[in-house]
């Protein structure tokens, strides 16, 4: 199978307009193993920072990336790294992030913040230009059954490294706190969460709730009561509260290369049918295509929430090296 690039996209995105995604961290390296991750369950559970892409490869793809959006008026807003894996796992990211920036292009950075403790860690990250943070429980009991964390992590000292990591970054902190029915959508574990992100700072608080297949078939969102009385709860302590619970739409860029777009897209973005009809309809493309890449076990579908996504399995061999 062809690697399908570091880079994708530009895709829609709710918070960041057109973003260009960066794939730095392989499937499934991550820190954590969340019972609601749409890239599926983790294969790796790591929290010492190691190598594995060159930082000139990843500009060198993103470069690419970039060219062939702009030969086709295709705007970008962000280059977003948001990896398959925990993005801070990677030991050059800082590097990485510089090299990016030379693109005049802000770029942002998506983290589940559990590493934050390690200074080293808090100073490759303070490189990007935004950077949201994953606080979806205060509680330990709760943070474990909702995160899954790697055993070595402690709750205590993973909010602190948020904390000194908030306290000193210049750019723009925002946070998303995803909730799940029946885990952390009770009022006391909603209060407590919120007063932690307050002391953050945060120029947004999100909150989301699961909207494409996720790692545990038993995920549900929170019902609407629910959701607005968690906003509430919210709203009180923090200056700027935003839903991030809608459809981010259909307008996924293409190349030329349909299956290589479809393939690198759905690595880390499950697509919807309609998105994929649509990116199919830019390209002259039939649904020959996707039919071939589920007979060769690039693509499978998954029905979640009453809609059908097509991902991309995370045993098959994705990139170079992995």
């Amino acid at each position: 199978m062809e690697d399908p690039g570091i880079s994708f996209g530009p895709v829609p995105s709710r918070r960041l307009g057109r973003s260009l995604g960066v794939n730095n961290i392989p499937a499934k390296v991550c820190s954590y193993a969340c019972v609601y991750c749409q890239v599926g369950r983790t294969t790796r559970m790591l929290i010492e920072p190691g190598d594995f892409r060159r930082p000139e490869e990843v500009s060198r793809d993103v470069r690419r990336r970039l060219e062939e959006a702009r030969s086709r008026s295709d705007c970008v807003d962000y280059l977003t790294v948001v990896p398959d894996g925990e993005p801070t796992l990677d030991r050059n990211l800082e590097k990485e992030i510089v090299l990016l920036k030379e693109t005049g292009l802000p770029v942002a950075v998506i983290t589940n913040g559990s590493l934050l403790w390690k200074e080293t860690v808090r100073e490759r990250l303070a490189q990007a230009d935004w950077v949201s943070l994953k606080v979806d429980a205060v509680d330990r009991t709760v943070w474990r059954r909702t995160n899954r964390p790697h055993t070595a992590l402690e709750l205590s000292t993973v909010l602190s490294g948020m904390r000194a990591f908030a306290s000193s970054f210049g750019g723009t902190l925002v946070t998303e706190t995803m909730l799940i029915r029946g885990v952390n959508d009770t009022g006391d574990c909603l209060r407590e969460t919120a007063d932690f992100i307050h002391s953050l700072h945060p120029a947004r608080a999100y909150l989301s709730i699961p909207t494409r297949p996720p790692a545990e078939k038993w995920v549900q969102s929170p019902t609407d009561p629910v959701l607005a009385h968690a906003y509430e709860l919210f709203a009180r302590v923090i200056d700027r509260v935003e839903y991030l619970t809608g459809y981010e739409g259909d307008a996924f860029s293409a190349t030329g290369d349909v299956e290589r777009d479809l393939i690198a897209i759905a690595s880390v973005h499950p697509m919807r049918v309609a998105a994929v009809r649509a990116l199919l309809s830019r390209t002259g493309s039939s649904w020959g295509v996707v039919d071939c890449l589920i007979d060769r076990g690039d693509l499978i579908s998954v029905t979640y929430a009453d809609h059908l996504y097509y991902v991309r399995p995370i045993g098959r061999t994705r990139r170079n090296g992995t």
